[in-house]
């Protein structure tokens, strides 16, 4: 068994990208599946739905910005 504790969802790749690779790509995914804040309704409710594409779960809003985390504005 790999162990996955420092790596979490990187722990995919093994061996052969090296330990800070990993460590960037980590946190990126953090916080790109984490909930953000609609830049419409101001409330914490935004989730990924593909490259590119959010929606808010609170205003039923479709809209496109950033690829992995929206601008705070």
């Amino acid at each position: 068994m790999v162990r996955t504790r420092k790596l979490k969802s990187t722990a995919r790749f093994r061996a052969g990208f090296g330990k800070t690779v990993k460590e960037r790509l980590r946190k990126v995914e953090e916080k790109s599946k984490k909930r953000q804040k609609c830049p419409y309704c101001k409330k914490l409710a935004v989730k990924k739905v593909s490259k590119g594409i959010w929606y808010c779960r609170a205003c039923k809003k479709k809209f496109a910005s950033r690829n992995y985390y929206l601008e705070n504005k």
